[in-house]
């Protein structure tokens, strides 16, 4: 028997990204969270009500009147497939008054706008790759380098793939390079000083007392030949038959020397959380230099739950069950 049986079943919103059918498999990840999520919250003794978000606002406003679910677990990441509108979701809900999980409305818009995350990051003291516009420059003097190009709203792994990266001597030749990525992916962009060396994703979760930092996690480049950009790309993450899916593997296991550069991470993670002002649950990626210098490369205010994905390896590696997590996670939403 469950240790929630004796729970008054109470209806939770189980509120994700409108998938349509030919979505990619990012997207389509979508549907596989709602279920993970909607699994757990059933074994706690809520009833669950999947529903996608989509651009029918009102629609949704008068499903959700008509609901009043206890909360909604918000796991939208898009909007009509656009990540800019990620903070249309959690603007809603606080428009309701309905209580939901994750970061706010105000988090979510900072931390998903890749540029003004940021220059949050820089202000609060936090190192972050320097980074390159076509018409401005956020992060001071162009220098000759190695770049990677990544899309200012969407997850950076999502449009990522190998000509992302680019080698300028001067600021035209970056330029020119952003102009053609943008063309093609239709979306505005921003060129980051590419860092080489380790990647680590680095889970929080709220407890009593404060987030606590999971089991740090490092993105290993195994057997990349000569030449090949160690970078957590497309291919990395959702195509299973790709050389690059295979080999960059997640890892756990750490020798002792590596121990004073977790605690830093760990550190630099607890600040990340309380420069956005989270909540409930986030993953912070770093690039750690040659040097030993840590990088914030990104926020997330909402990481994949997914049974295969980081967080839900973190959690278990912390010694946590899933539910457990998802029960935390809730804890954390009703408190506000």
């Amino acid at each position: 028997m469950s240790q929630y049986a004796d729970t008054t079943s109470m209806k939770a919103v189980v509120l994700h990204s409108d998938v349509p059918e030919d979505a990619g498999m990012d997207e389509k990840d979508a549907l596989v969270q709602a279920a993970v999520v909607s699994s757990a919250l059933s074994e706690m003794g809520y009833e669950p009500i999947t529903m996608p978000f989509s651009l029918n606002v009102l629609h949704i406003i008068d499903m959700l009147r008509d609901l009043r679910p206890v909360f909604v677990f918000n796991l939208v990441e898009t909007m009509a497939g656009q990540g800019s509108l990620i903070h249309v979701a959690p603007s809603i809900l606080d428009f309701l008054r309905i209580p939901y999980t994750g970061a706010g409305t105000e988090a979510t818009f900072l931390t998903s706008n890749k540029v003004l995350a940021k220059q949050i990051l820089n202000a609060a003291g936090i190192a972050t790759p320097p980074l390159f516009m076509p018409h401005k420059d956020y992060g001071g003097h162009f220098v000759e380098g190695t770049y990677i190009i990544k899309a200012v709203w969407e997850h950076a792994s999502t449009w990522l793939h190998d000509d992302s990266i680019t080698h300028a001597k001067v600021p035209n030749h970056l330029r020119e390079a952003m102009a053609s990525r943008q063309k093609r992916l239709g979306m505005a962009c921003f060129a980051e000083a590419f860092i080489e060396g380790r990647e680590f994703n680095l889970s929080l979760l709220a407890g009593d007392g404060g987030p606590h930092v999971l089991a740090p996690a490092e993105i290993r480049f195994d057997d990349f030949p000569p030449g090949k950009v160690r970078v957590v790309d497309y291919l990395s993450k959702w195509v299973e038959d790709s050389f690059e899916y295979h080999h960059t593997p997640r890892s756990f296991d750490f020798p002792e020397e590596d121990a004073p550069l977790l605690l830093r991470l760990k550190d630099l993670a607890l600040q990340c959380w309380l420069v956005f002002g989270l909540r409930g649950y986030a993953r912070v990626d770093f690039r750690i230099d040659s040097a030993g210098n840590p990088w914030v490369l990104e926020v997330n205010t909402n990481p994949c739950l997914s049974p295969d994905g980081g967080f839900y390896a973190a959690v278990e590696r912390s010694g946590l069950t899933f539910i457990q997590a998802i029960e935390r996670i809730i804890k954390d939403a009703l408190s506000f």
